[in-house]
């Protein structure tokens, strides 16, 4: 999937507890995405709570009926699991994108549940995986994302790589770190790149330490992949994919937000994140994202103690005006 307007392709990254229906909204109102995912969803969970008739994961809320492209990023290391639901995404909530996850490295994923980055270290095991979901999910594409290993020592993405390009994979994005690394450290690009001349035709798509317009840019020019996935700093900063897009089609850059646009953005995510929450639930996730928004502001340090302590909307709001309208 190209960019049919820069030739390189924009993607966000699944971001556990950020990346709900508000988050996609407000991507989609900034613009240049050309993919944007949801949460990583667990394909035992749905299962199970299918069987028992009970709702199915909240992190498939909005998914039916929101615009597409749209991607859904999924894990387990069971193949029948993995392809019932890719089933279930392809035909009922026909999504433009199935993503399989082998690359998360937290310890609820990769550790108890042997899935995610635990699979790195079995190439053929994950060519097998990719082959029955693409098989259940045709014709929707098929994709995943990898890490460059388990460890620095046993660093495999070739081998991963070409498993599952064999396996029929539409794309593959890589993260520039291993599993061991955790987030730590610089992302290493030049791994990524070497992956590139050992795939056939698929797209690939680096992921790793791009925060700014300099960082997309620079990876973009001086790698050879066919585009890039943001996860962090599209947290941070939402409407930094326009910034970059614009950037690669040679058009002026939109300006760092004002203070006060800031503000107007945090009322709109709020009320988008009460079309699937409850007050509580909202003020929750969106006091965790105002941290993001703030990172750059001045004294951010103080405010994001004093507005994560907060208790109820009315006073949560009083401070947010304080911040970014009354000190700017």
């Amino acid at each position: 999937m190209l960019s049919e307007s820069t030739g390189t392709v924009i993607y966000s990254a699944p971001m556990a507890g950020y990346t709900n229906y508000a988050h996609r909204e407000l991507l989609r109102m900034f613009g240049g995405i050309d993919l944007i995912a949801t949460e990583m969803v667990s394909a035992r969970s749905f299962v199970e709570l299918e069987t028992r008739g009970l709702e199915l994961p909240s992190r498939l809320w909005g998914v039916r009926d929101e615009p597409r492209p749209l991607s859904v990023q999924i894990w387990d290391n069971n193949s029948d699991t993995l392809s019932e639901l890719a089933q279930r995404l392809a035909f009922e909530f026909k999504v433009s994108v199935i993503d399989l996850n082998f690359g998360c490295p937290a310890k609820q994923i990769a550790g108890r549940s042997a899935s995610g980055s635990f699979l790195l270290q079995f190439p053929n095991r994950i060519g097998d995986i990719v082959r029955k979901v693409v098989d259940a999910a045709k014709p929707v594409p098929v994709t995943a994302k990898i890490r460059l290993g388990r460890t620095r020592d046993t660093i495999n993405a070739i081998d991963v790589a070409q498993s599952i390009e064999a396996a029929g994979a539409a794309g593959l994005t890589v993260h520039g770190r291993t599993a061991s690394e955790m987030y730590r450290g610089k992302a290493d690009w030049e791994e990524i790149a070497a992956i590139k001349p050992k795939l056939k035709s698929i797209p690939l798509i680096g992921n790793g330490d791009i925060r700014t317009i300099n960082d997309a840019l620079f990876r973009i020019r001086h790698y050879p992949v066919d585009g890039i996935m943001i996860g962090r700093g599209g947290i941070d900063r939402p409407w930094l994919f326009r910034q970059i897009a614009q950037a690669l089609r040679g058009e002026p850059v939109d300006p760092e937000p004002t203070a006060l646009e800031l503000r107007n953005l945090i009322v709109k995510h709020f009320n988008l994140l009460k079309r699937q929450f409850d007050d509580h639930a909202a003020l929750i996730l969106i006091q965790k994202t105002v941290c993001h928004y703030a990172v750059n502001q001045p004294v951010a340090r103080n405010f994001r103690n004093e507005i994560c302590s907060v208790k109820n909307i009315e006073t949560f709001f009083h401070l947010i005006d304080d911040f970014f309208i009354k000190t700017n």
